[in-house]
């Protein structure tokens, strides 16, 4: 299958993406630390809004970006609790609840629902690998009835690159038929084009996401719902205005699309997740900001400077808003 080119985006695909369950750009939230650790709520609650002020639709709560297992249930419970109590609003909020033990993912599952969170973005068991399309269904099953929530909005998360367990096409339909009014999507973290092209065309009442932002256009003209991903933590206005001109086909959308790529291009050469938290600490001065819980470690000094020089070469603007991003020059 022939990949869209950028200027796709610029016909009408007849797709009213803002009508959908789900849509527009979500930020996998990285996880601050303190010193010894444990998740630094204040700063994820700050980290948070900074994400929505600058034009994320929405937060993805303990997805990979934000090492979520590398946390206890009761640590990730805790901290939705705390975003909460900050005044992020629920609809606002995407929690990651697959674990390997399902008792532990109906838990999370069932405690995000009853906080009013009813979007959840799973990933299946991954310990065991080679495992069957019966048995993937039935602990996604087992986890939509454990919990027993008829607005249960449910994201499968397709990542075999960490995960080790493919989402297979017949799943999603057998999945999708048993529970209709629960399964909503897919996030599609191949970074295939091919593979999220034929998911969108196979299930066109689901809302896809690449968990890229290299692939917005491409899966917006295609009828994708926008995307989910990491580098939102850094840069969700020129993201966000990537799907703004999208929507507005103002001409402007092939050009913002070649930005983002670029600071895409830094981060994905280096260890993901201890380059975003460097440019995070960097640009707000807070060393605290570096800290990622074992096995993953900090950038080392040389491979820190050597970051924030290539970005400042792509132009990486910290802190700047849809609006500036969109703005003529």
């Amino acid at each position: 299958m022939d990949s869209p080119t950028s200027n796709s985006s610029s016909t009408n695909p007849g797709h009213e993406v803002e009508s959908r369950a789900v849509y527009g750009v979500w930020v996998p939230l990285l996880t601050p630390l303190h010193g010894d650790l444990s998740i630094d709520t204040p700063r994820l609650a700050s980290h948070a809004r900074w994400c929505l002020d600058r034009g994320c639709h929405g937060i993805a709560l303990f997805g990979t970006t934000g090492e979520a297992n590398s946390f206890t249930v009761a640590e990730r419970m805790s901290a939705l609790e705390a975003l909460l109590a900050d005044g992020i609003e629920p609809q606002r909020l995407m929690i990651g609840s697959g674990c390997c033990a399902l008792p532990d993912s109906i838990r999370l599952t069932r405690h995000a629902a009853e906080l009013g969170c009813y979007k959840v973005l799973v990933l299946p068991p991954f310990y065991y690998k080679q495992v069957t399309d019966e048995g993937l269904l039935r602990a996604y099953a087992g986890l939509i009835e454990g919990v027993g929530e008829a607005r249960l909005q449910l994201l499968l998360y397709h990542f075999p690159g960490m995960s080790g367990i493919p989402i297979s096409a017949r799943l999603i339909g057998d999945l999708g038929a048993r529970f209709p009014r629960n399964l909503v999507g897919i996030k599609d973290s191949t970074g295939d084009w091919e593979n999220t092209a034929a998911l969108i065309e196979a299930f066109p009442d689901l809302c896809v996401f690449p968990g890229t932002e290299t692939l917005l256009l491409d899966a917006l003209g295609a009828g994708g719902c926008g995307c989910i991903t990491a580098t939102a933590n850094i840069n969700a206005g020129p993201i966000r205005a990537v799907f703004d001109a999208w929507l507005a086909d103002d001409g402007r959308q092939a050009r913002a699309q070649e930005a983002i790529d670029r600071i895409r291009a830094t981060i994905d050469a280096r260890p993901m997740i201890p380059a975003l938290k460097q440019v995070v600490a960097h640009n707000l001065h807070d060393p605290a900001w570096r800290e990622v819980r074992p096995p993953l470690l900090p950038l080392a000094a040389d491979a820190c400077a050597a970051l924030i020089a290539e970005l400042e070469a792509r132009h990486f603007a910290w802190g700047a808003s849809s609006a500036q991003a969109s703005a003529p020059e």
